[in-house]
């Protein structure tokens, strides 16, 4: 990959070995589709020995793209040994990233190698995804039956319903209705 490339000689320059990676556009595993920006995969999960490094596909800009590559290259000269840990940081500050390792970006003396390196790469070859913004659906809650007098909670079987709700076993008294009672069908 073009960006790859161009980002070795900053980790060449610092001392570090950049190893063969493949880059995708991609979600992380861990689902988390607006909260990760990129994911790299140790050699030793891959069949063929090669990291795999994963760039959120809704990333913006070009900078943000080479920003988050950077971050996801020193995983894998590490090759995801260190996590975030003192491995990592070490390789991190020497590259150029600062801030909290999880969420290292560049700084900025890299930010200017990287804007200098988005323009040698040209246009970018990615459409920005647009994630869907996230609404909150609660789901209904389930049919059941609470004691006023205790507190002693049942969830109703569907095919119950009909019947009402049960009485307490501890208090001989009738329950009363909880969550979604209309889903009799």
């Amino acid at each position: 990959m073009a960006a790859v490339d161009h980002l070795v000689p900053i980790f060449e320059a610092r001392g570090y070995s950049v190893p063969a990676v493949k880059v995708s556009v991609g979600f992380p595993s861990t689902g988390g589709k607006g909260r990760h920006l990129g994911q790299c995969w140790s050699s030793k999960a891959a069949e063929d020995g090669l990291n795999q490094i994963f760039i959120a596909p809704h990333l913006k800009t070009p900078l943000d793209f080479l920003d988050t590559l950077v971050h996801e290259l020193v995983h894998a000269v590490d090759n995801c040994e260190s996590g975030h840990g003192e491995g990592f940081k070490k390789i991190a500050l020497d590259v150029g990233l600062k801030g909290p390792m999880r969420s290292a970006g560049a700084g900025d003396h890299l930010k200017q190698d990287l804007i200098r390196i988005t323009e040698k790469l040209g246009v970018f070859p990615h459409g920005r995804l647009s994630l869907p913004i996230p609404t909150a659906q609660k789901a209904p809650k389930r049919p059941g039956a609470k004691c006023a007098k205790c507190g002693y909670e049942v969830v109703m079987l569907k095919k119950h319903l009909d019947l009402g709700p049960p009485i307490c076993p501890k208090d001989m008294e009738g329950m009363e209705e909880t969550g979604e009672w209309d889903v009799i069908a």
